[in-house]
């Protein structure tokens, strides 16, 4: 009776969010006194999953699994979890996982816990922490239900490096009817994903024009980070939608989010409340978003930034 914990993977190779969440099923085993047991699909490498506390592997290859579908996807974790007379089935927060997830609890007649942020601080009664009314707070959450499905907030718990022999197995279930057919998938495969980023940059319409974007681009690529942008951004047209966050767009829970010419609508700060660390650099005082920021700079972007740019590069000149 293991923990399962469904690991997101991407042209085979795992997603950040799969190796944190099998780091929080790790504790949440230690708890229970059990095992860890991974469900992988497509995956190529499933040996890194033993650094991070994962058991065993119950590994799907199935072409017809190759693009997401959230019904197939659901049913084939509700298989694995019956095998493997898993009570804990840990997810991630990801779009993919909160699509699927709501489907997985209904077959598996489970209680779900969103957003949770830390390993169980009971598991009799089983309690979690998770974030509230758009991560302005916290609360405690007592899960009764006889199987229990957790959904953890990117970037909270992290990863644990917890060393072992992950064993793997083949694993075969039946494939759902699909109902909905992919006929293609665009993906952006030469920049760092919001999703997956530790650190985003983004740009509002205090830069005046899609002209100006080089410097955001400039100081994402020095920073290693991902580009995003303003729900005005995007609806003018300067950036992609795919770039828009915020509560109407893509929601953001990175290590350090950095807002230039963002003004900080509350529909924007309640996509970004999750991010730890919180930068703005606006020339308006009152701007909303200093209110919510952990640093801010009062200064024209146009000046800041490119001053910003070349002090990192500096700093990474010199402890290279």
């Amino acid at each position: 009776m293991s923990v399962l914990v469904y690991t997101e993977s991407d042209n085979g190779q795992f997603k950040k969010v799969a190796l944190e969440v099998a780091s929080y099923a790790k504790a949440v085993a230690d708890a229970l006194g059990t095992s860890v047991t991974a469900l992988a699909i497509n995956a190529n490498d499933t040996s890194i999953l033993g650094n991070h506390g994962v058991d065993k592997v119950l590994n799907v290859s199935n072409e017809q699994l190759k693009s997401f579908n959230a019904k197939a996807y659901a049913d084939v974790i509700k298989q694995a979890a019956e095998k493997e007379e898993a009570k804990v089935v840990v997810v991630s927060s990801s779009a993919d996982s909160k699509y699927l997830a709501p489907l997985l609890a209904i077959s598996l007649n489970a209680g779900y816990a969103t957003n949770v942020v830390e390993a169980p601080a009971s598991t009799s009664p089983f309690t979690v922490k998770r974030t509230a009314f758009t991560n302005k707070a916290f609360e405690m959450t007592e899960m009764s239900t006889d199987v229990k499905l957790i959904g953890v907030s990117n970037n909270s718990f992290g990863l644990v490096e917890n060393s072992a022999s992950a064993s793997s197995e083949e694993f075969s279930p039946s494939i759902p009817d699909f109902k909905v057919t992919i006929e293609s998938v665009d993906k952006a495969t030469d920049k760092v994903t919001i999703a997956d980023a530790e650190i985003v940059v983004s740009g509002g319409r205090g830069l005046k024009g899609p002209e100006n974007w080089g410097m955001i681009e400039e100081l994402a690529d020095v920073l290693g980070a991902a580009t995003a942008c303003s729900k005005p951004v995007s609806d003018l047209g300067w950036r992609p939608h795919s770039e828009h966050v915020g509560q109407t767009g893509k929601p953001v829970a990175s290590n350090l989010y950095i807002a230039i010419g963002i003004s900080g609508a509350i529909q924007h700060l309640a996509g970004i409340n999750a991010s730890k660390v919180k930068v703005v650099i606006n020339t308006d005082p009152e701007a909303p978003f200093f209110k919510a920021a952990d640093y801010g700079v009062v200064g024209d972007a146009f000046e800041v930034v490119p001053t910003l740019i070349q002090k990192l590069k500096e700093f990474k000149a010199q402890n290279a």
